[in-house]
């Protein structure tokens, strides 16, 4: 389990594409202490560490995984948001992030409001339900909160402190950039406890 609070941006070294999947090789500045076999979130998702070395490790996403994501997009020299799961005795920072995305989502506007920013995005189809005003969201591994929801337009928003904006991969994106989104996973919950009978 994530929190969705981004400890480093990675940058990606080299894609290695093969029928199975990708390969990706990513450099680290600070997360250096990678086993085989670990979880990491690479731009939100859960992926396995396969090596790691000085600086860098290696994930393999399979193409199940690239058609969900953004990881199909990705190029060397990209950066990527990453974390690694919170520890028993952690602290809880974001919101339950699983690394699970559900779907992506397209960047409509970027407005810079003083020293932060609003950034809004398309309203994912077929995933409308579980966005709410003031409710959780992870985009590209990172927890926010949906600061505004125009149902009318199809988009909503959230605001990003200069932190964030800086320290992720967000200072990065323009308007038409798609991005990972997981959805809370609470609110999955309660819908499908709402269907059972």
């Amino acid at each position: 389990m994530f929190t969705g609070i981004v400890e480093e941006t990675g940058i990606v070294e080299s894609v290695t594409d093969d029928e199975g999947g990708r390969r990706l090789r990513i450099a680290t500045e600070e997360m250096t202490d990678f086993d085989a076999g670990d979880s990491v979130a690479v731009g939100g998702v859960c992926l396995t560490v396969e090596e790691s070395g000085d600086r860098w490790f290696s994930v393999f996403t399979a193409t199940e995984t690239l058609e969900k994501t953004t990881l199909d997009d990705v190029r060397e020299g990209d950066g990527v948001n990453l974390e690694r799961p919170m520890p028993a005795d952690g602290s809880f920072d974001g919101h339950i992030v699983q690394g699970h995305v559900d779907t992506t989502t397209e960047v409509v506007d970027i407005e810079s409001v003083g020293e932060d920013w609003t950034f809004t995005f398309a309203i994912p189809e077929e995933h409308e339900q579980y966005v709410a005003p003031k409710g959780s969201i992870a985009l590209d591994g990172i927890s926010l909160t949906v600061a505004d929801l125009d149902d009318e337009a199809g988009t909503f928003s959230v605001a990003i402190i200069p932190t964030t904006y800086e320290e992720t991969t967000l200072g990065e994106r323009k308007a038409g950039d798609r991005v990972n989104v997981e959805v809370d996973v609470i609110a999955k919950y309660v819908e499908r406890m709402t269907q059972v009978e």
